[in-house]
Order: C-alpha cells, then sequence, then structure tokens
C-alpha cells in the first residue's frame, strides 16, 4: 500500500534495521522507537497505520504499550514480534487487541505477507473519529480531513496530520525542531536535513489558513507556539 506508514518498537537495534530495511523494501515508510517509554509516546502522537510491536523492551514492556494504545487508539493496527511463543504469551497478546503474532526469527516474505494481510483486514475497520477544535472550524486526526465553519473543507496529508495532533496536544507552549524530528517523524535530530520540516508548517499554515501567523506563532530561535485561536 503506498504512502503507508509503519511504526517499530524494537530494542535490538540490528534487528530494529532489518525489519525497517525490509519495510521500506516493501514501499512503506517507517518510524522507529527502540525503548519503551519513548516508542509509546511516538505510538500515542504519530500518524501511522500499522504498529510492529516487540514484547521485551527497557523502560515500558510491550503488553503495557498495547494496552494503553488501545485504551487512547482502539482502532489502530498492531503486530507483536516476539522470540517468546509461549500460549499464554499469544493469547494475552491478541486478547489485548493485537491482529497479528510473529514469532522471531522470520524470514522478510514471511513479514511482508503478515503486514500485507494485517493491513488489507484493517483498511476496512471503521476507525473512531478524533476530533478537535480549531479556529473556524474542526478536524478529524483519523482521516485527516478539516471541515471550516464555512462549508468549505481541505485534506492533510498523513505527516500533516501528525504535525497538527502534535501541535494540538502541545497547544500553548514552544515545540522545537527537534522535539517534533524526534516524536513525530521518529528522527535524530543531529542526523536528519530538516528543510521537510519548514515545508510542512508552510503547508499546514495554509491548509489552516492561517496567513498571518497568529495561529501556529513561529517563536524565533525557539520552535512554533499553537494557538487555539488567533491572536489579536
Amino acid at each position: 500500500m503506498p504512502d503507508t506508514t509503519i511504526l517499530v518498537i524494537e530494542d535490538d537495534a540490528a534487528i530494529r534495521r532489518g525489519v525497517v530495511d525490509a519495510l521500506e523494501y516493501g514501499g512503506y515508510r517507517t518510524l522507529e522507537a527502540g525503548e519503551g517509554h519513548g516508542g509509546l509516546d511516538l505510538a500515542l502522537r504519530a500518524n501511522y497505520r500499522l504498529l510492529l510491536l516487540d514484547l521485551v523492551l527497557p523502560g515500558r514492556d510491550g503488553f503495557s504499550i498495547l494496552s494503553e494504545l488501545k485504551k487512547k487508539r482502539p482502532g489502530q493496527a498492531v503486530i507483536i514480534l516476539s522470540a517468546r511463543g509461549e500460549e499464554n504469551d499469544r493469547v494475552r497478546g491478541l486478547g489485548l487487541g493485537a491482529d497479528d503474532y510473529v514469532m522471531k526469527p522470520f524470514s522478510v516474505r514471511e513479514l511482508l505477507a503478515r503486514v500485507e494481510a494485517v493491513l488489507r483486514r484493517t483498511c476496512e475497520r471503521p476507525a473512531p473519529s478524533e476530533e478537535r477544535e480549531l479556529p473556524g472550524g474542526k478536524v478529524d486526526l483519523t482521516s485527516g480531513k478539516i471541515a471550516f465553519h464555512d462549508g468549505d473543507g481541505v485534506e492533510l496529508s498523513e505527516r500533516e496530520a501528525g504535525l497538527l495532533r502534535y501541535l494540538l496536544d502541545a497547544a500553548g507552549r514552544v515545540v522545537s525542531r527537534d522535539e517534533i524530528l524526534r516524536h513525530v517523524w521518529g528522527l535524530d535530530p543531529e542526523r536528519t536535513e530538516t528543510r521537510t520540516l519548514d515545508m510542512h508548517i508552510m503547508h499546514l499554515r495554509t491548509k489552516l489558513r492561517d496567513r498571518d501567523q497568529q495561529i501556529l506563532v513561529t517563536v524565533r530561535g525557539k520552535g512554533w507556539r499553537f494557538h487555539g485561536i488567533p491572536v489579536s
């Protein structure tokens, strides 16, 4: 499925790199995390179609991540990737809402086949609406659609919706470039060329009708602050 983003939470760097490479070879975009607390934060804030989740993680284990995720985003598709093959673990993972449970080690072909199967099954699953109020309208962050009070509407890209979600959650405080790259893009800011973030900010302002930059305000040298209502 083109333009589909998959989040990988796996603490073993070699396995994580192999999974990410396989997914990108299969045409998917990826986000990644290597420990539990950062993984849960990314899982709750980022925009993605499928989560690949290890169970044994530093900081917070996969079961607790899955449980918390399903409370906040009940329709989210999840595949557990684990070396733990005991029946109790498989039953617990599926009982918490995982869509599949894949045992390590696995081949690239099996992984991609499982991913494609879950995406096919879940693409028709009705996603819960996540509506937020905006100046002059509202946005459904699940579908990525903004509806203005005057009847007009606009669609956000997957990345734009993830960026807007993060900014809305942080409304009122300054959010830095590094913070967005780390928590929305899932990238290391020190190793990332960041002009693409400026382009996304510009496109988001256009779609929010924020010509005067009163909703998404630039704080010079620090980042951006999202205001729920335009500044007078």
